[in-house]
């Protein structure tokens, strides 16, 4: 177990909060931090409206940057060194990263959020509305309100003192929901972030089950593949003989059978996301699209599939990729068939440090007189780009931005009150991590 000096210190006491919630309390500090989100609510949701009618879909490069330009002055307020890390070498806008220098020897903290949404500028969802403290636009939730819950603990943490003595680098990316290519290079400054921090903290939405809270301390990997099965051609009459053998489609079925057959188990997935063979059967470069020709009674020599993989660990990754390989090797008579993998986002595994980072999280919960907050089943949630650092911080906690529905899709909105105790949790655990 990971027994770090700024965690074990945080969460020797927990048994005894648990045990007996009444003694749990907020220091002076941790009390101005309460009341100074509550007191600016109004402020951050006029920032919120802001970033949201500024279109940044991840290629709209001119919509990304914008945003990244209204929130420079709210880091250099607080005191941050901001820098824009420009991407155009991978097809993408850049990166917002803000530091800001405390105590030597400090607990070195990297929040993570993004600039881009998927809605871009020919998308009819544009604007930001409100209907009471229900907030509705594109980004409001992924991830624009995550930026704002961010900018709302640290300015409690400024009012409190407690900023002072933090070592903190919040880095935003522009490209997380289509990344640049390649990706080692479009996610080399996060790394080299993640390298340099001991916890990193993912601003992505919180993950609520019938009111409930609950903290993320594991997010699975998003890996694509791509099958390609081939056969030999001819008339139908000669499916299933000796020299002639089956035809790519039934190589495939047999590959995609065998793949729901042989490989389940918990935390893991593999979806068929597209499929076509035939007489001649093509698919794009990007695996988008697909088109096909064929006749009852001509055997196709082609077939072609492309679907994800997802997984909670490295490990759990290569070792169903080479069972896939394996199925896939076991050609019926006549057939061939390859399979080519594309390794992407990697998995938040759930390790101890993480755990005992909730447990942090946990105590604060108490002490603020909320819920505990149990593990979010990471087969619920999708990679991100805490996924990245997670295998080099000594512990990682995602789900920290604010709580919404619809994500993806119009209509896409936001419970404006769960910015509140986000706020501040955050500001809180990174005051106590500052600290130790």
């Amino acid at each position: 177990m990971i027994q770090s000096k700024f965690i074990s210190n945080m969460i020797a006491p927990i048994a005894l909060v648990i045990s007996a919630p009444a003694a749990a309390h907020l220091s002076d500090a941790e009390q101005v931090m309460v009341e100074t989100v509550e007191t600016g609510f109004e402020d951050d949701v006029l920032l919120l409206e802001k970033l949201v009618n500024q279109n940044s879909g991840t290629h709209n490069h001119e919509g990304v940057k914008a945003v990244a330009d209204m929130l420079v002055p709210e880091f250099e307020a607080l005191g941050f060194e901001v820098e824009w890390i420009d991407q155009s070498h991978v097809g993408r806008a850049g990166h917002l990263f803000a530091r800001h220098d405390g105590k030597k020897g400090g607990t070195r903290m990297l929040l993570i959020a993004h600039l881009d949404t998927v809605f871009e500028p020919d998308s009819p969802f544009q604007t930001f509305e409100r209907e009471g403290n229900r907030a509705i636009g594109p980004g409001v939730e992924d991830d624009k309100g995550g930026i704002v819950v961010i900018l709302s603990a640290l300015r409690a943490m400024k009012a409190a003192g407690t900023l002072e003595d933090a070592n903190i680098v919040v880095a935003i990316t522009g490209d997380e929901e289509d990344a640049g290519d390649p990706l080692d290079q479009a996610r080399a400054d996060l790394l080299k972030a993640g390298e340099w921090a001991d916890v990193a903290l993912g601003f992505e939405s919180l993950s609520i089950v019938d009111g409930i809270d609950y903290g993320v301390v594991a997010r699975r990997s998003s890996n694509t593949w791509q099958l390609t099965t081939t056969g030999k051609t001819g008339h139908s009459s000669g499916i299933f003989a000796e020299g002639q053998g089956y035809g790519a489609i039934y190589e495939m079925a047999r590959i995609l059978d065998a793949f729901r057959r042989e490989l389940p188990e918990e935390n893991l997935t593999y979806n068929v996301g597209l499929m076509v063979g035939g007489t001649p059967a093509q698919m794009t470069e990007d695996g988008l699209s697909a088109s096909a020709s064929g006749k009852s009674n001509i055997i196709p020599p082609t077939a072609m599939a492309t679907g994800d993989l997802r997984t909670i660990s490295q490990e759990q990754s290569e070792r169903i990729a080479a069972a896939m390989r394996a199925i896939v090797d076991q050609n019926l008579a006549g057939t061939d068939a390859e399979i080519v993998f594309e390794f992407r986002y990697p998995p938040m595994s759930p390790t101890d440090g993480n755990r005992e980072l909730l447990a942090a999280l946990n105590e604060i919960n108490a002490d603020m007189g909320l819920e505990q907050m149990d593990e979010f089943p990471p087969s619920r949630r999708g990679a991100a780009d805490i996924s990245f650092v997670a295998p080099v911080v000594e512990a990682a906690l995602a789900g920290m931005g604010p709580n919404g529905r619809l994500g993806h899709a119009p209509g896409e909105n936001v419970d404006l009150t769960s910015f509140t105790r986000q706020a501040q949790r955050a500001a809180i655990l990174m005051s106590r991590l500052a600290s130790d």
